[in-house]
């Protein structure tokens, strides 16, 4: 007998593109010329493209039915889950997108506001002036993850959050950017709604069983190793690719460890253990993650890469950049946005959603 060889199909991704927005958006649904992102018709989109980590091809939503049989039917599957509705949870809406997530570091080492705010009535004063400049959550952290920094212990993390989290008002929706399972436990006692782990949750494997115990949602965040070794030259096959893999492979994983609940945000981590052209590749692409069927978070506030593209003119704030990103991610659909100027950012959102309708 012959030796038969299998030749396995490529793994194709679903990206969608060429997005409409607004009342163009809104005709062209009724027309069925676009189809909704995750049924909100004031944002659609006409074309896909199908990659493979060998092969890109563009092609019109209204080709797809002339494909090959088997790429069809993996195609089909993305597109039912790119189109289907958000839901709600945690008084988030995503029928109105972006969320604004406002950051308040109460940290003396975070890299672009380090010791403005670890004192309890300036902590405080910020939260307030976030939530009225138009942030939906807040995301507090008490440790600093900025590219070389070391861990902290429990200890020192928990009493620089802990007089903040006991007064706040129950009904607001405070996210903890954490990676220690204590403190996410401490957190979720006192009125914390989500859980931001820039590890992935692998940092601790005990966060795993507390956000399960509570029901907490989370945001799941790729990285490439730990903030003090993450910058050393990060290398990919394929960044795009490979992250969509990470989080797919995690999401199996949660599942059989138990955590059923679709109230999962996913952020592919912009400069966690990624150089320029990583984080370009991922924000011009970022709408690959849409057939993972979960919300997307961007973090792209003031980051590395707008100095890097900016060059001389380069200012510590970099609100010009943070503001252009925040407006690409929303027309790619990214459904929150992790922000520190939030009133400029709301600001410029709500002119140009004003401007395009």
């Amino acid at each position: 007998t012959k030796n038969c060889s299998l030749i396995l199909m490529p793994r194709y991704y679903t990206r969608v593109c060429n997005f409409y927005y607004g009342s163009q958006s809104k005709s062209l649904v009724k027309e069925k010329k676009t189809l909704p992102l995750n049924g909100d018709m004031k944002i659609s989109f006409n074309k896909i493209e199908i990659i493979s980590r060998k092969s890109k091809k563009t092609i019109s939503i209204k080709k797809i039915n002339s494909l090959p049989n088997k790429i069809k039917k993996i195609i089909k599957k993305d597109i039912k889950i790119i189109i289907k509705k958000k839901k709600r949870f945690k008084n988030l809406s995503f029928k109105n997108i972006p969320i604004i997530m406002g950051i308040l570091n109460l940290t003396p080492d975070s890299f672009s506001d380090g010791g403005k705010y670890n004192q309890v009535d300036r902590a405080k004063q910020q939260l307030n002036y976030l939530f009225k400049s138009g942030a939906h959550l807040i995301d507090i952290g008490g440790e600093s993850t900025r590219p070389g920094s070391k861990s902290i212990s429990p200890k020192v993390e928990w009493n620089r959050l802990k007089n903040i989290l006991k007064t706040i008002d129950k009904k607001k929706v405070i996210s903890l950017d954490t990676r220690k399972s204590d403190i996410m436990e401490k957190g979720i006692k006192l009125g914390v709604k989500l859980i931001n782990d820039v590890s992935g949750l692998n940092y601790d494997k005990n966060s795993l069983y507390i956000l399960k115990k509570h029901k907490t949602p989370f945001v799941l965040q790729h990285s490439l190793g730990n903030p003090d070794v993450m910058q050393n030259n990060p290398k990919y096959k394929n960044v795009l690719l490979d992250i969509y893999d990470f989080f797919e492979q995690k999401i199996k994983f949660l599942r059989r460890k138990g955590i059923n609940h679709n109230n999962i945000i996913l952020d592919p981590g912009i400069g966690f253990g990624k150089n320029l052209k990583h984080n370009m590749t991922i924000i011009k692409n970022i709408s690959i993650y849409h057939s993972l069927g979960l919300p997307i978070l961007l973090g792209i506030s003031r980051k590395k890469f707008i100095k890097e593209l900016s060059f001389v003119n380069d200012s510590s704030l970099r609100i010009g950049g943070s503001m252009s990103s925040s407006i690409y991610a929303m027309m790619q659909g990214v459904q929150v946005l992790r922000i520190h100027d939030v009133n400029e950012v709301n600001q410029g959102i709500k002119v140009f959603k004003e401007l395009i309708k």
